[in-house]
């Protein structure tokens, strides 16, 4: 008996550092999280009933760590960072994944998809940019052309020195060819 429960906790030592190495060896991946082994006992029972003596240890479950890593800019206009708790949903013909890597590009049909071509989902708009409430839908990105529009008024506000810097005297109308 005394062997096998050494063996065990070798065993959930080896699952312990195939996480721990599957996380260094991750860790510069972008939107990886790291693993997190966690450990329970194993009793052992007879068939009397038993009487409960710890006779191990295993690796329970393993669980991801969804803290926050840094945000680093691209020159990918559509790539996108979740900055707190939280996931992007995207489509998967008819079924919805969640993931935090925000590599996203436009395909064939003007779809924002992510590299495995999976349809990033979120709420549409109106013309008017108006959020509509309901369900989630792909979010394509319309490249049609915009019609070109003369600029019709121009708005300038300006704080003029009233010194000049020659001679430190206020400075007149003509000095700044105000008229």
């Amino acid at each position: 008996m005394s062997f096998r429960i050494g063996l065990t906790g070798l065993n959930a030592a080896q699952q312990d550092l195939e996480i721990v190495s599957n996380n260094i060896a991750n860790s510069n991946t972008i939107g990886f999280k790291g693993s997190r082994a966690e450990f329970s006992d194993v009793y052992a029972s007879s068939i009397g009933g038993g009487n409960g003596q710890v006779a191990g240890v295993e690796v329970a479950s393993i669980s991801q760590q969804f803290s926050q890593g840094n945000i680093t800019s691209t020159e990918n206009a559509l790539d996108m960072a979740v900055n707190g708790q939280g996931f992007f949903v995207v489509n998967d013909n008819g079924q919805m994944n969640y993931t935090r890597a925000g590599f996203f590009q436009l395909d064939a049909n003007n779809n924002v998809v992510n590299n495995k071509g999976l349809r990033l989902q979120g709420y549409s708009a109106d013309a008017s940019g108006n959020v509509l409430a309901g369900t989630q839908t792909d979010l394509k990105i319309n490249q049609t052309s915009i019609p070109a529009q003369a600029t019709t008024d121009v708005v300038t506000l300006a704080n003029l020195d009233a010194i000049t810097a020659l001679d430190r005297k206020p400075a007149t109308a003509t000095d700044r060819n105000i008229h």
